[in-house]
């Protein structure tokens, strides 16, 4: 399977499984959960769908509780859409990237960066005027 293929699928299959999660998942567990990645092998038989609950970092157990449930749902609708010969295993994983990025933003703002000063012109010498 050549790479450029294997990118474009999984950039479809994230688009597919949000549009899902918007439109066809009724569980008010999955409510607001965001797609930030999907990884496929080479063989498109094995997907690794990285989410995120838009920085509700305390919903992690609810809502990988609730992609448990509707992962066959979704696995079907993602085979279907996509018109692949074998359905591929749906692998949910919490993504802590968001978190992170809240972290280090905090830590940048907790930074504490004085204005570089300017040093002061030298006086011209007498030796550049002659």
């Amino acid at each position: 399977m050549s790479k450029i293929r294997q990118e474009r699928t999984a950039d479809h299959m994230q688009i597919i499984l949000s549009e899902l999660f918007l439109h066809a998942v009724s569980d008010p567990r999955l409510a607001g959960v965001t797609i930030t990645q999907v990884l496929l092998d080479r063989e498109l038989l094995h997907a690794n769908v990285y989410v995120n609950a838009l920085g509700d970092e305390t919903r992690e157990a609810e809502v990988m509780a609730g992609l448990e449930s509707a992962g066959g749902f979704l696995r079907r609708e993602v085979a279907q859409r996509l018109d692949l010969r074998a359905a591929p295993i749906l692998r949910f994983h919490w993504d802590p990237s968001l978190r992170y990025a809240d972290e280090v933003n905090a830590l940048l703002d907790r930074l504490d960066i004085q204005p570089e000063t300017p040093a002061p012109a030298a006086p011209a010498s007498s030796d550049e005027e002659e």
